[in-house]
């Protein structure tokens, strides 16, 4: 009985050994668009539970839906704590822990309002009526009062007269727009004659009260959100950034502080400084309001240095003196000797500390990964939390140990789906680009990738031009979908890109295409080097600032069988339709050198268009018009190039719903396959 039993053990190893081994699928965009979206996250100030928002999209229904989850950080316990079907989202703990406050748009709501729900659960209420929407929501330290944004009619004092206008607009068949001042867009919308202002309300309800109305002072009318703002730790002080240009071409974002009840004058605290300023936070001791403040006035990316303003002598002190990054994100720990940020840093989001007892260069907390949305609990042995990805790991809930950096994982929304997934390998290259300096650069290879073989190239041209593609995932050009088509994918950190230093973003400034070209033909170069590379089989296209550097690759040597150009800028003169187009250029403006400004647009190359070329752009775009995608296509098809437009008429600078994201990686397999076909056919 023994003997068979040992018998029957041993052959149930072996066919155990010698079984084949389960065939795991391959992250296709059908696949990726299952994956659950963690986003906000807050947590309660004993740091033992975190609350989470949790996005899961339904393809047929071709819309996501957004829940709050609790959980525990000690065990990872997880519970979901609403299921409206409404989107619940921005999710903050109360000072007592006891409540969370959210925000979202139910039953009969015209707008999203501010909803409060008990930590153990229950029915959420609703504690607002706000007519013009509320969002950006922050408690008071008391835990009485919370603060919103909401962007309001200056003339109408009353909210039924807000209502009112609000209906009459929404319902009247004359729809035209009037403006007298720039800007007119942002994004994908278009601006009216609101002005975005602070209110606070109590938890029981009641009338709101204004903060900012009667300041002088209003929130940026482009963007804001709850980190344009922030609240003194005994409550009678706002600190809140706003643009102080009048003229609407020459924007400047200052701090103002003011006292919460909005009956006292308000003072901008960085009126010196005439770039922008912003990220105010107030340390839990009350000293200290911290911000960044940029000093090239026009460059977008400028290095942010971290300041601090002693609120007890008005004197700054600068922690970031001789550091070359900027901080994002500020989060002061409750002892007040030190913050942390989350930094843009050579293709890695990390999460830095900064010590106010030791000042010098900031510490890494983090390395691998990327790490963001860090929230700190209270006490004086604080623990964090925070969301990690790379390109193979979507945003997982952390617990991060602020001293060491190691993470241990809370959150497993998809380890299930992605068990059965395959994924090829990333790895972080270096090459020479232009100038012979260093150029970062993402490789990643398909899965069952053999190296004895030879496999096309998809390169990947990112946007900004002053952003980085960092190890984390993109959700609207996931490079671990193109490779699992059959290529070798890249993305390349080309001057002009964010978190190598001030001087690599800032070197491609006015002339934005002569190095970013030279990297990309470099990066090639260096792929066609590889053994494992076909280099007749390379196909480039990226988006926005990317579709830019496509268009310019056209009219200029390259060795590319195909290009994508999405949401491309092919003409710099009709850019000035953009959302943004109204701003003083920092070098110089177009009518002023004209012949210089065209040597800078993709435009005045197309004589030597040649290469077939997939244009898309979607409708509703206001960063980059969509005139850019018919005057792209349109040359083309006159030059007889080859040439498909793909037109989204609901979408704006990215395609966001998920039946069209499905299509748009539809028909940029086909192109791709098409000119560049992969060794093998997969499903």
């Amino acid at each position: 009985m023994r003997l068979n039993t040992v018998v029957v053990t041993l052959l149930a190893l072996c066919a155990a050994t010698f079984a084949p081994a389960q065939v795991r699928e391959r992250l296709s965009a059908e696949k990726m668009w299952t994956l659950a979206r963690l986003g906000d996250v807050t947590l309660s100030p004993d740091g033992k539970q975190a609350v989470v928002t949790v996005t899961r999209y339904d393809v047929k229904e071709n819309k996501g839906q957004t829940d709050l989850y609790s959980i525990s950080v000690a065990s990872g316990e997880t519970r979901q704590l609403t299921s409206d079907k409404a989107p619940d989202t921005a999710p903050l703990f109360s000072p007592d822990g006891r409540t969370i406050a959210f925000i979202s748009k139910r039953g009969d709501d015209k707008e999203s309002q501010l909803y409060l729900i008990a930590v153990d659960g229950g029915e959420a209420k609703r504690l607002t009526q706000i007519p013009t929407g509320v969002s950006a929501i922050k408690w008071f330290p008391d835990g009485k009062r919370l603060a919103f944004v909401t962007p309001i009619w200056t003339d109408l004092v009353k909210w039924e007269d807000q209502e009112k206008r609000r209906k009459e607009r929404e319902d009247g068949k004359m729809n035209a727009k009037v403006w007298e001042r720039a800007p007119i867009a942002y994004w994908d919308h278009l601006l009216d004659d609101r002005e975005p202002h602070l209110f606070s309300i109590g938890i029981d309800g009641g009338e709101p009260t204004a903060i900012t109305r009667q300041s002088g002072y209003h929130l940026s009318k482009r963007a804001y959100s709850s980190s344009s703002y922030d609240i003194s730790p005994d409550g009678l002080e706002v600190a809140f950034v706003a643009d102080v240009d009048r003229s609407g071409v020459d924007p400047n974002s200052d701090v103002i502080v003011l006292e919460a009840c909005g009956c006292k004058p308000a003072r901008d605290v960085t009126v010196a400084n005439l770039a922008d300023d912003g990220s105010p936070a107030y340390s839990p001791d009350g000293r200290w309001l911290a911000y960044t403040a940029q000093t090239i006035k026009g460059f977008y990316a400028d290095r942010g240095r971290l300041l601090l303003l002693d609120r007890k002598n008005g004197d700054v002190r600068d922690l970031s003196v001789d550091w070359d990054r900027t901080p994002n994100d500020l989060q002061w720990q409750s002892d007040s000797k030190s913050l942390y940020s989350a930094v843009d840093d050579a293709a890695t989001n990390r999460i830095y500390r900064h010590d106010l007892v030791a000042p010098g260069k900031p510490q890494p907390v983090t390395r691998e990964s990327s790490f963001g949305n860090l929230a700190i609990s209270r006490g004086t042995k604080p623990v964090a939390v925070a969301l990690r990805q790379s390109f193979s790991e979507p945003p997982t809930l952390v617990r991060l140990d602020l001293k060491s950096g190691t993470a241990t994982v809370l959150s497993r929304f998809n380890d299930a789906a992605l068990a059965t997934v395959e994924l090829g390998k990333v790895e972080s290259v270096v090459y020479k680009g232009a100038r012979d300096e260093p150029i970062q650069m993402w490789v990643v290879r398909p899965p069952n990738f053999d190296p004895s073989k030879k496999y096309p190239v998809f390169m990947l041209l990112h946007g900004g031009p002053h952003n980085t593609i960092q190890d984390a995932v993109q959700w609207r050009w996931n490079a671990h979908v193109f490779a699992s088509w059959g290529y070798v994918v890249t993305w390349h950190n080309f001057h002009g890109s964010s978190g190598f230093g001030n001087a690599f973003g800032d070197s491609i400034n006015p002339d934005r295409i002569t190095m970013p070209y030279e990297d990309t033909i470099k990066a090639a170069e260096w792929l066609a080097a590889q053994p494992w590379v076909d280099s007749t089989r390379m196909v480039a296209g990226g988006g926005s600032y990317g579709g830019f550097l496509a268009a310019t690759l056209l009219g200029r040597a390259h060795p590319f069988k195909a290009l994508i150009a999405h949401a491309a800028v092919y003409n710099n003169f009709t850019q000035i339709g953009a959302d943004y187009g109204a701003e003083r250029e920092r070098f110089f403006e177009f009518w002023e050198r004209p012949e210089e400004f065209a040597r800078y647009s993709p435009h005045t190359s197309a004589g030597n268009f040649v290469t077939p070329t997939l244009v898309i752009h979607g409708q509703l775009d206001q960063r980059v018009p969509v005139n850019h995608g018919v005057e792209l296509f349109n040359t083309l098809q006159k030059r007889g190039v080859p040439s498909k437009f793909v037109y989204f008429p609901d979408e704006n600078h990215w395609v966001l719903k998920p039946q069209n994201s499905l299509f748009w990686y539809k028909n940029v397999r086909e192109w791709l396959a098409k000119y560049a076909p992969p060794n093998e056919s997969t499903p």
